[in-house]
């Protein structure tokens, strides 16, 4: 007997949405235990490599040998996985996490390997605690160590608060919070001598978005691209407007491909004000404008920003991989003052 069709309804769309629901996050809870379950077991293997150290049994013919001798017999019991590289980081991930409740289970094993290629404990406690705040990809992830993200956040910063940002990670709770001084945009490939138009740096921004929001950081949405603000008939346009959900804000960005001036802060001004009074509703905070230049005067900044607006901000960007090393010693240095 052929069964009977089922009309559709409010009630049975309903119900297959609730299926589909359940059944996705279903899928995510399985993914998740299991990755939690690879964690556990490595670090479990990392652990009883270490207690053998320590017993002294490495000597027992094994030596300085020992990671080389259980990655080749374990890879021939059981396949891929006991890599010499991979048996290397899971005693690592023992010696690192000595407590397995410290262990960060929302992070993957690949998430982990990138963050044991880490030495240095205040960066990779942050970018563990970034990359779980963002739920950043493991792919992201790699691009943040590779741009320094870390160090570029705690150059501006006391020993205190580099010391906050690397237990807590990137907390956003005010305007503050979403700058970044300079902005890494090395994912455009603009090739050198770097001649190019604003038209031009921002088509590439909008080609590489995704890219893009993850340098701004958490919670930005995109709104559009040459937002045009219409005064007195005569028409202006914002170059990338975002909406901060977690600040409940507009954000305004305006390029410039060589040095910020005067004009351009009182033209960002002018910004704001037109998205306080006409874009704004009651739920949103005021709106915040960044203009994002390839070089800035500080003094010149800091003049033309005299009374005006503290959710303007200018900052810079530049188009190549920061210089680590002239960071990691500023940071240093900031650590080790009284």
């Amino acid at each position: 007997m052929k069964a009977k069709d089922i009309a559709p309804s409010n009630n049975y769309n309903e119900l297959v949405s609730q299926i589909s629901e359940t059944y996705i996050s279903g899928k995510q809870k399985a993914v998740i235990a299991v990755s939690r379950h690879i964690t556990e077991t490595y670090w479990k293997v990392g652990e009883q490599i270490v207690e053998f150290e320590q017993d002294g049994k490495q000597r027992a013919g094994y030596g300085t040998n020992l990671i080389e001798s259980l990655s080749k017999d374990l890879s021939l019991l059981h396949g891929k996985g006991f890599s010499m590289s991979n048996v290397k980081r899971m005693r690592q991930l023992y010696i690192e996490y000595p407590k397995g409740a410290e262990l960060p289970h929302q992070l993957s094993w690949t998430h982990l390997v990138e963050l044991l290629k880490i030495s240095d404990p205040l960066e990779r406690s942050f970018y563990e605690k970034q990359a779980i705040l963002e739920n950043w990809s493991t792919t992201e992830l790699i691009r943040q160590k590779k741009t320094s993200l870390f160090l570029r956040l705690a150059a501006s910063k006391n020993k205190k608060e580099i010391l906050q940002l690397a237990q807590k990670g990137q907390i956003v709770e005010k305007p503050e919070d979403i700058i970044r001084e300079p902005y890494v945009l090395e994912f455009l490939q603009i090739p050198e001598p770097h001649h190019f138009s604003e038209t031009e740096l921002e088509e590439r921004i909008i080609s590489s978005l995704q890219t893009f929001l993850l340098e701004l950081g958490k919670g930005f949405a995109f709104i559009g691209r040459q937002y045009r603000i219409t005064l007195n008939n005569r028409n202006y346009y914002v170059d990338l407007v975002f909406y901060h959900r977690i600040l409940k804000c507009f954000v305004l960005i305006d390029l410039k491909k060589n040095e910020a001036g005067y004009e351009d802060i009182g033209q960002m001004n002018m910004y704001l004000g037109y998205f306080q009074n006409e874009e704004n509703t009651e739920s949103d905070n005021p709106p915040i404008g960044i203009v994002l230049a390839r070089e800035k005067d500080e003094l010149l900044v800091k003049y033309a920003m005299h009374n005006i607006s503290s959710q303007l901000f200018v900052s810079q960007y530049q188009l190549y991989l920061p210089n680590r090393e002239e960071l990691k010693a500023l940071i240093e240095k900031q650590l080790n003052e009284d």
